[in-house]
């Protein structure tokens, strides 16, 4: 299960970093943040 947060949560730290090259700012931060959240590092909503 970790493995899957972790690929789950660098999709979503690298979208966002794609949606802020793209000017979508609002967008970024929240798959920024999400990704930072859902990943075994950080405050996994999961556990």
């Amino acid at each position: 299960m970790e493995f899957i947060l972790w690929i789950l949560a660098v999709i979503l730290v690298v979208a966002g970093i794609l949606a802020l090259f793209r000017r979508q700012l609002l967008w970024g931060i929240v798959l920024i943040v999400v990704g930072l959240l859902v990943g075994p590092g950080g405050v996994s909503i999961f556990t």
